[in-house]
């Protein structure tokens, strides 16, 4: 789809913009191509994967503003190489992490953000792991050695979920998946949680399990609340969304008898920088999926044009796992 004006030799692509003018909120343009810094290089995009925490910012909260390309997840060739000279170089398969711009023919993607994609792995299946991936990695990360500990995952059906749930199995965990109906059962099992927490009261839920060694938490409200009283000394709930509600009230008393016990608040890529580069972490997930440690959920996978109807879906949860968009070429 990608094109050069004959006219002045202008670069341009095809790309979701944000519209708030229309109804979905999102139109189809031509635009022109980005311009890699230094450190960047030019990735033509195969696959993205959508992540309700950047649609939610696009479609409902006015966060972006009109003209602006949203997208984190990237996998693709390299078109151009990084100035600076450093790999990947062109030609090569890559799967990366931007903070805009995925939702493009094209996209610039910081070298400390990109990893070589193996053989073995899909342009689908790597899309998956930018912001799930790695956020379920570093996540983890904060429980130290993971093997013989209790590790509770709450809203387990996504992305982050699932992958915390597979990766901690494979550090030797001990893992409880909670979720709120019977239904969803079977996918906890097929991630190969331990034990499934069915319910909406987590507390009633996970009676006679635990106490928990680290907490892998997205939902906030009364289930933070409820996760914060089964701990044990030293345990690490580690925050990184609040579907569930924003506002806590919990027993900060019975918290602090929990020696030690910490409540960590994880975001990407600010994590990026301080533990891990995205080019590290991205190559071991990658190894993982090669390996058959580890298995992405890709409930939806559709096609370019499908993109604005995909991500109202995602939004309003009609469906849980992953979605994948793919490019036609």
């Amino acid at each position: 789809m990608s094109h050069a004006r004959e006219q002045g030799k202008i670069s341009s692509m095809q790309a979701y913009l944000i519209d708030t003018s229309v109804p979905e909120k999102l139109v189809q343009r031509e635009t022109a191509d980005p311009t890699p810094l230094p450190n960047e290089i030019l990735v033509s995009v195969r696959a993205t994967s959508l992540n309700r925490g950047e649609i939610r910012m696009a479609l409902e909260t006015g966060y972006y503003p009109d003209g602006y390309i949203p997208g984190w997840d990237v996998a693709g060739i390299v078109e151009q190489g990084a100035a600076n000279g450093q790999s990947p170089q062109v030609g090569d398969r890559v799967v990366g992490f931007v903070r805009k711009g995925a939702w493009a023919e094209k996209v610039a993607v910081p070298l400390e953000y990109a990893a070589k994609i193996p053989d073995g792995v899909s342009f689908a299946q790597a899309a998956t792991l930018p912001v799930a991936g790695l956020t379920a990695l570093h996540a983890l990360y904060k429980g130290g050695n993971l093997l013989g500990q209790q590790v509770l995952v709450t809203g387990a059906t996504g992305g982050v979920g699932d992958f915390a749930i597979q990766l901690a199995r494979l550090s030797g965990a001990i893992v409880t998946a909670h979720i709120r109906r019977e239904s969803q059962r079977p996918l906890m099992e097929q991630a190969g949680a331990d034990h499934i927490a069915v319910g909406h009261s987590l507390h009633e839920a996970a009676h006679g399990l635990g106490p928990f060694n680290l907490v892998i938490e997205s939902v906030g409200g009364e289930t933070l609340a409820e996760v914060l009283g089964l701990l044990t000394e030293r345990s690490v709930v580690v925050l990184f969304g609040t579907s569930g509600g924003h506002k806590v009230t919990f027993d900060a008393a019975k918290f602090y008898s929990f020696s030690g016990a910490q409540l960590y608040g994880l975001t990407m890529p600010e994590e990026l920088k301080w533990v891990e580069s995205g080019t590290i972490g991205l190559g071991k997930l990658c190894y993982a999926i090669e390996r058959g440690q580890l298995k992405p959920q890709i409930s939806v996978q559709e096609s370019w044009p499908e993109l604005p109807r995909v991500a109202h879906d995602l939004l309003n949860r009609k469906f849980t796992g992953k979605a994948v968009i793919q490019m036609d070429s």
